[in-house]
Parts: C-alpha cells; structure tokens; sequence
C-alpha cells in the first residue's frame, strides 16, 4: 500500500514529529509509515484522515497483489 502521508504533511508545515504527537504516535511510526514499511491500523488511518482533512482513500492507495 502506497501513501501520500509525506505529501499532506509537508503541504501543511507539519514536522514529523509534530504529526506524530497529533495522531498519538511515535517519530518512528510516522518515518516508517511514509517511506512504506509499515501499513497503519484502521484507527491510525482514520486519525490521520481527520488531521489533514481529508479521506482515508485520499491519502492510502491500495494495490493488490498481482498473484491474486
């Protein structure tokens, strides 16, 4: 799953660590969230969703694998 975390972020002169204390995680969380190593939970989606005011879809691009 693809994001454009990074994107919003930037766009709203967000530091990581700054969007990690909004959403109640850690600078690691959102470090690995953006560079794609790490896939969010339902909550942590939402949360960041209503941060940037935005749709979850908005912001996380689902890809299917291709062997399915």
């Amino acid at each position: 799953m693809r994001n454009h975390i990074r994107l919003f972020r930037e766009h709203e002169k967000m530091t990581q660590q700054e969007l990690a204390d909004r959403v109640g995680v850690s600078r690691q969380t959102i470090i690995s969230l953006e560079s794609g190593k790490y896939n969010p939970s339902i909550l942590l989606a939402h949360k960041l969703a209503s941060t940037f005011k935005r749709y979850i879809e908005e912001i996380f691009i689902f890809e299917e694998d291709e062997d399915e």
